[in-house]
């Protein structure tokens, strides 16, 4: 056989396998995620949520374009992430929209986004000391039938640089997409319960948190009225629902209705509690003399919580981790001024590194204000903090005068000296007992039980977590967003965890405890190695293809010239 014979049988063989490899492609699909973090590697909750879409499901998303380097980063992690998905199950289609290609209707594009919700981020590209603005949506719209959701790309975190930023979103991608996949695919089943008639907040100031749930549950209002006239109807219609909610009640409950709740309770519904253990609004210090008396609030709710295993205390949390405050000082008219002052009476709470819990996981700052310590009991039910004060925080106790004037304070970390660390949001699970076991029960319940299924609830100690201030046109604004300062606090997300964390029965929200460690340029020693940077990655590869095809020319010469 000639060598060209042999060579034809060669490449006949090597194309022979490679058809029988794609062949054998379609039938055995496996993709290898050779990361240390196991960034692609969906986790089985996704898998599941994905395998159950049965119908077209479309991702639009708004990052497309010329973008600066970090954002280039969260738009390849994006797609990567997006393709995962879509391997899985090929109804999952998704494509990449630059919304400002159009330069003739930017304008209204823009505003058709505002309008939806979708806010533009302004980044500042710097680029050897030269900076320039891009506007970039970091935003994506999924649909699935006639329901569509929001899927934030971008996570928001106070101080922190773009690649900070960057990073912390990568890590939440899979559950973003994977929730909203959960979203628009599946049809509502869960109900949740906002709980009224005890001076609980008003619907347009938990606007924002209603409009948040009913993009993934049933909710309604649920009044207590009706318990004086028949307890036992107005528990049984209770029990139809899985989660309730108690949004700052200002008034005392009676026995009767703290029966109906606590066997709710006890039957394994869920609760969130927002509680103001301590009479004080900052809108009541907008008077005369900037001051107003802050004493403790009976809400007949002590042996209850005591039953269920943790203590609210009636003393306010004096924090130097402070959110801000605008006042206005000098003379009325054009001497006043505005200046920003920390509110030491309103805590900053960022999630404890020690606290793994998926509920806070991954989150930035969250807003109290006037908060109360929570102090976890001895009992079976298992308690986890979520949240805290800083290390550097102490108790007022009450009653006592709160006043504008503490804004002007001059603190430091010695003013704490000894104290900190005052739990502020808790989680209790487990099998509750009835406050009312072994007691005379306020009114007849043939179905009245001591103890029973297990269940969850979460008790926060501000009612203002989850209060959304109101625009100058009387609608809400977004959950979190003081306008006074500018800033968005992560009250929403955080609000939303809750809920989702004590309805989720496949386990999505064990998602956002995922961690994914992605390398950072450091644009310092980029600039300071500029050209020795450029040397290595331009200029060294061509040298050293030209030695080899220099050596490989010589080599052949000399083999030939033979």
């Amino acid at each position: 056989m000639s060598v060209k014979q042999n060579n034809l049988k060669k490449i006949a063989l090597t194309v022979g396998i490679i058809v029988l490899l794609n062949f054998a492609g379609n039938f055995a699909f496996k993709r290898f995620d050779l990361t240390a973090d196991k960034r692609y590697t969906l986790s089985e909750t996704s898998l599941k949520i994905v395998e159950e879409v049965k119908e077209p499901l479309y991702i639009d998303v708004f990052l497309e374009g010329d973008f600066p380097g970090e954002f280039k980063k969260l738009q390849t992690e994006t797609q990567q992430m997006l393709e995962e998905f879509k391997a899985q199950n090929s109804d999952i289609i998704f494509q990449f929209v630059n919304p400002l290609e159009d330069e003739e209707n930017k304008e209204k594009t823009l505003q058709s986004f505002l309008e939806r919700g979708l806010t533009p981020v302004n980044v500042t590209v710097n680029d050897k000391g030269q900076q320039t603005q891009e506007v970039v949506f970091p935003w994506a719209v999924a649909t699935c039938g006639n329901r569509s959701v929001k899927v934030p790309l971008l996570k928001n975190m106070m101080g922190a640089s773009t690649a900070e930023k960057v990073v912390s979103s990568v890590q939440h991608l899979e559950y973003a997409f994977a929730n909203a996949i959960n979203t628009v695919s599946k049809t509502k089943q869960k109900k949740v319960v906002i709980i009224n008639g005890n001076g609980e907040l008003q619907d347009q100031y938990i606007a924002d948190f209603i409009k948040s749930v009913r993009d993934n549950y049933f909710i309604a209002p649920f009044t207590l009225d009706s318990v004086s006239k028949t307890p036992v109807q107005t528990l049984e219609h209770l029990k139809k629902y899985d989660l309730a909610v108690i949004a700052k009640p200002t008034e005392a409950f009676s026995d009767e209705e703290k029966q109906v709740l606590d066997q709710y309770i006890v039957n394994g519904g869920k609760t969130i509690w927002l509680i103001d253990q301590v009479n004080m609004e900052f809108d009541s210090l907008y008077n005369e003399t900037g001051s107003n008396l802050a004493f403790p609030r009976d809400l007949n709710l002590n042996d209850m919580f005591f039953k269920y295993g943790i203590r609210l205390h009636p003393n306010l949390i004096k924090d130097l981790l402070a959110t801000p405050i605008i006042l206005e000082t000098g003379e009325p008219g054009s001497g006043t001024q505005k200046v920003k002052l920390p509110w030491y009476l309103s805590p900053m709470i960022y999630p404890s590194e020690q606290t793994k819990h998926p509920i806070v996981s991954n989150l930035d700052a969250i807003k109290f204000q006037f908060a109360s310590p929570i102090e976890p009991l001895n009992n079976a039910i298992k308690k986890t903090i979520l949240l805290q004060s800083s290390q550097y925080s102490k108790l007022i106790g009450t009653p006592s005068e709160v006043s504008l004037r503490m804004a002007s304070e001059e603190l430091g970390p010695k003013d704490f000296a000894g104290t900190g660390n005052f739990p502020v949001a808790m989680l209790l699970e487990g099998k509750f007992h009835s406050v009312y076991e072994n007691r005379v029960l306020p009114f007849k319940d043939n179905t009245f039980k001591n103890t029973g299924k297990d269940s969850k609830m979460i008790v926060i100690s501000d009612g203002d977590v989850i209060k959304n201030q109101l625009g100058k046109d009387g609608r809400e604004v977004e959950l979190g967003l003081d306008q006074r300062t500018g800033i968005l606090y992560a009250n929403k997300d955080f609000m939303m965890n809750c809920v989702n964390y004590l309805l989720d029965d496949n386990g999505l929200i064990n998602i956002r405890s995922k961690e994914v460690d992605l390398p950072i340029l450091d644009k310092e020693k980029v600039y300071e190695n500029y050209t020795q940077s450029q040397v290595i990655t331009v200029a060294v590869p061509i040298v050293i293809l030209l030695l080899f095809g220099l050596a490989f020319t010589f080599l052949r010469r000399r083999k030939y010239s033979k």
